[in-house]
């Protein structure tokens, strides 16, 4: 599986730091210094909180070396971690309560998005006569990667038509390029998959949209209630031995997240890198205003996320079906009100 490896510090981009001093830092030196995130899909407005703070030196501020490794998916990213080659993970919060079904504790410390920014869509190419869910049976439906929160979003809309995953394929393609040439190319039939991506195959007449999460409305019609999206998750002893490194990764995203609240177009534009772009700025503003809403304003879980999250997952899969799911022990809200009562945009 192929990866890219970012370090925060000298390697962001020098014009997009703060100027000043740093407003945030951790109540204690950080046990650690050095950190290692997985994520999967990093050029996905779904983890753009991640990339501002690490384009803004926000984790610099508070004293920590990141070093950030993309993968193809989401799933990809919580092999790492639960591999050991990463301590924390940027990724979908349902994978905390995934892992839980198979006794492996890991807990959400802070949130990225209040809504899943995943859209399902069709082929006009080869599916010009859509008209119902059920019409996927036999199809292939591309995904970031099998396991992940795409094919989880997937699954969980082929469920409520009274398909299961079993009744479709699903392809990994990717979080850019690649989703896109497989789309244009008639390589799937269907695709569940984010922003940018989602606009630009819209934008270019590719794709009838059969189910979107872009919005806090359209998220609560799919799911019935409050979905939280994507997160940072670590294992529980790495929370419980880090507790201050654990609070200045905190501080740094909820920084982030405030500054997304009030950026303009133009300082986004100039804060990420120029490949998340798509070769279309234009584009790229498009779809930020089709997600904004879905950005945490705070970094706060909801009450009713976490059990919105399970039934969304007792729905289709027997793991998590058949266990008994302590969601309590799944996330905490306890690190961002520390921040959030320290932390200025």
């Amino acid at each position: 599986m192929q990866r890219r490896t970012f370090l925060t510090g000298s390697a962001a981009l020098a014009g997009a730091a703060l100027a000043g001093t740093p407003l945030a830092f951790a109540q204690g030196k950080p046990e650690t210094q050095k950190v290692a995130i997985a994520v999967g899909g990093k050029n996905l407005f779904y983890y753009l909180p991640l990339s501002i703070a690490e384009r803004r030196n926000y984790f610099r501020d508070e004293g920590l070396e990141v070093e950030i490794s993309d993968f193809a998916g989401g799933s990809q990213a919580l092999k790492a971690a639960v591999g050991g080659s990463a301590d924390v993970v940027s990724g979908a919060f349902e994978h905390t309560l995934l892992l839980q079904a198979k006794n492996q504790m890991f807990r959400e410390f802070v949130l990225q998005g209040r809504a899943p920014q995943i859209v399902l869509a069709v082929s006009k190419k080869t599916m010009p006569n859509f008209r119902s869910v059920t019409d996927l049976k036999g199809r292939k439906i591309g995904v970031t990667a099998p396991g992940s929160s795409t094919s989880i979003m997937a699954s969980f809309v082929l469920a409520k038509a009274g398909l299961t995953a079993k009744d479709v394929a699903f392809i990994g393609v990717g979080a850019g390029a690649g989703a896109i040439s497989a789309m244009q190319s008639g390589q799937i039939d269907a695709l569940a998959n984010l922003d940018p991506v989602m606009t630009k195959l819209e934008r270019a007449g590719e794709i009838r949209i059969v189910s979107d999460t872009r919005t806090l409305a359209d998220t609560r019609t799919v799911f019935g209630g409050n979905m939280p999206a994507g997160c940072l998750y670590a294992s529980q002893s790495f929370i419980t031995k880090n507790p201050n490194t654990t609070q200045a990764l905190t501080n740094a995203m909820v920084r982030a997240l405030k500054w997304l609240q009030t950026a303009t177009g133009s300082e986004l534009i100039n804060t990420v890198p120029e490949s998340y772009l798509l070769g279309d700025r234009a584009l790229y503003l498009d779809a930020w205003a089709h997600v904004k809403e879905a950005m945490s304003p705070d970094g706060m879980m909801p009450a009713d996320g976490p059990a919105t999250s399970l039934r969304t997952l007792q729905t289709f899969d027997e793991t998590v079906k058949g266990a008994s799911i302590d969601l309590s022990k799944t996330w905490t809200n306890d690190f961002v009100k520390k921040a959030l009562a320290t932390v200025k945009a």
